[in-house]
């Protein structure tokens, strides 16, 4: 018995056989993270990936049997996947996995076309916690949906293909930079100022006279050449800007991968595999969520009634109380935290942080100053979880998202705790979070995934 605890790297204990393993499953999980840079790209990806591994739809008037697989897709943007076992859901409850879908980005305003000075513009909104001065000056693509009269729908990616053109937003040259460097970090870029170049080519007037906004009227003829879309219809619209480059190996040794959006598809994609194969006897419900990065509202966040309606439709394909189903549930809440960063290291309590490299990272609590706005997982929980990784030779850490009083954060998991599931935080430990590129360890996506098949099974 080891009376002291050490953390321990999962790559100083991995053989070539298991280092291959989590080297091929990081290439998985890159394919997944280029086609699922938006939370409609990733409901889209695990539609296909569902359907591939032999789930069908689900239906709320449907009676679930034992061995079902299904799959919902609410609205677009929020993905159920339904596995049902043979346990008796009333007294096994249902295994629980959440990740979110939703990532920082720059969402267009209503009206968001504007020309200035021969450039034509489109007005954003950023959409999450940003620094807003990362997202200027680096290539950018439009992901998103707009809807035409009459209920079509027009879907828009430009940006991705190497073919494609990209979008700017543009900085200050430093020779004229002197009052920007001397502003506070976060006040030297404003959010009004986060406008992407989208043109800058006139257009002709038929009868010879120059046009009025010229440049405008030429994105907008190509705009409606392309799409049919007219300015109108940017109101009834879900753009928005992501960064352009694709996810991509880190280091001479490719142990690391940089991508945007790992918060929290880097989640996601271990939850998603875990119920593709871990062929669990419990009933398990994996769920992707959107809006975490504003507060989980809305009809597709965590805080909608909708992962009640999905386990009462379970216990009623029963003919069980939905209540014994919810306290018997157990749940993950898989989301990013912070990697201990040495060159920032002030902000950690090194203690008890989380480090790259070193497994999946549990957390306790999130929340910020007083574990203000958080789920606390009791003991028992946490003893239960233990006995599940450690009997299952899971790589597994815990620590906080940083030092007391230095900030803090939240996930969903309050959210399903408040509905009486005991629920804990497991995720991956990520360095640059919330930034257009964020820094993952292969070797701890994989211990997530080993993470996740262990609760299911």
């Amino acid at each position: 018995m080891d009376l002291k605890y050490e953390r321990k790297n999962v790559y100083k204990q991995a053989d070539g056989k298991e280092l291959k393993k989590i080297y091929d499953f990081a290439e998985g999980y890159k394919d997944f993270l280029n086609n699922s840079k938006t939370e409609r790209d990733a409901a889209l990806t695990a539609k296909k990936l569902a359907e591939e591994n032999g789930f069908k739809p689900f239906s709320f008037s449907e009676k679930l049997k034992a061995g079902d697989k299904r799959y919902f897709i609410n609205r677009h943007k929020n993905v159920f996947l339904i596995s049902v076992g043979t346990e008796d859901v009333s007294k096994d409850g249902v295994r629980i996995m959440v990740a979110h879908v939703d990532s920082p980005r720059l969402d267009l305003k209503p009206n968001p076309v504007f020309e200035e000075s021969g450039l034509c513009y489109l007005k954003t909104h950023y959409y999450g916690g940003i620094k807003k001065y990362q997202w200027t000056a680096i290539p950018l693509a439009l992901h998103g949906v707009v809807m035409l009269p009459g209920g079509k729908r027009q879907e828009v990616c430009v940006g991705e293909d190497e073919n494609d053109p990209v979008f700017y937003i543009t900085d200050i040259l430093p020779h004229l930079g002197a009052e920007q460097a001397a502003k506070p970090l976060a006040k030297a870029i404003d959010g009004e100022s986060l406008n992407a170049v989208i043109g800058g080519l006139p257009a002709v007037a038929e009868d010879g006279e120059e046009e009025k906004e010229a440049v405008k009227s030429q994105i907008l003829r190509l705009l409606n050449q392309k799409y049919g879309i007219t300015e109108v219809d940017f109101q009834c619209s879900e753009l928005c800007f992501v960064p352009a480059g694709k996810a991509r190996d880190v280091g001479f040794d490719k142990a690391l991968i940089s991508a945007y959006g790992h918060d929290d598809k880097v989640c996601a994609y271990p939850e998603m595999r875990a119920v593709f194969e871990s062929n669990s006897k419990h009933t398990v419900i994996a769920v992707f969520a959107d809006k975490e990065e504003v507060g989980s509202d809305g009809t597709t966040g965590m805080q909608s009634k909708v992962i009640s309606d999905v386990i009462e439709t379970v216990a009623a394909s029963f003919k069980v109380n939905p209540i014994e189903v919810r306290y018997n549930s157990k749940c993950i809440s898989a989301d990013v935290t912070a990697a201990y960063d040495p060159a920032y290291s002030s902000v950690f309590e090194k203690r008890n942080t989380t480090f790259i490299s070193c497994g999946a990272a549990v957390s306790k609590y999130t929340g910020a100053r007083g574990k203000s706005s958080t789920n606390d997982a009791d003991a028992e929980y946490m003893g239960w979880i233990r006995d599940i990784f450690d009997a299952n030779g899971v790589t597994w850490q815990v620590g906080e998202l940083g030092a007391i009083d230095q900030g803090g954060g939240g996930t969903v998991a309050k959210f399903i705790a408040n509905l009486g599931i005991d629920t804990v935080d497991v995720g991956v430990p990520v360095l640059s979070m919330h930034a257009p590129y964020e820094l993952i360890s292969k070797a701890d996506i994989y211990s997530l995934y080993l993470a996740c098949l262990a609760f299911c099974k």
